[in-house]
């Protein structure tokens, strides 16, 4: 089995050569999420710490954005986003991994830290908790 490390970076790579489809669960919906980016960046923690009191931060982590057109999610995105809400929940992104070999579907387990909303779209900035592979 692959460390979720591993399994992060070998998305990046099938993302960047082939541009996956990935798809936003809310609220018992289905959202397309457009123009995704997934990256690795460090965080402004030295050591990993419970940011909050809330949820758990490491000296790096795992992004993900994205673009949604889809303006009814907005009530969802108020409740689900980190910050103010001390109850907070998580966001799935599935994705499908397509080789000759076979087909997996790949579940991100995400929290959203912002959003941008303009009058036909909303940019999200999720950061990725967890991922796992589902043949």
């Amino acid at each position: 089995m692959l460390s979720e490390e591993k399994l992060l970076q070998e998305l990046i790579k099938l993302h960047e050569n082939s541009s996956l489809g990935f798809l936003l669960h809310a609220d018992e919906k289905i959202h397309h999420l457009n123009s995704v980016k997934i990256s690795k960046s460090p965080t402004p923690v030295t050591r990993p710490t419970l940011r909050g009191g809330i949820y758990f931060s490491d000296t790096y982590e795992y992004k993900i954005t994205g673009i949604i057109s889809d303006q009814t999610i907005i009530p969802f995105l108020s409740k689900a986003m980190l910050g103010p809400n001390t109850e907070f929940g998580d966001i799935i992104i599935t994705t499908k991994s397509n080789t000759k070999e076979n087909s997996e579907q790949i579940v991100l387990h995400t929290n959203l830290t912002n959003s941008m909303q303009s009058s036909s779209s909303i940019k999200l900035n999720l950061i990725i908790i967890g991922i796992e592979i589902k043949n």
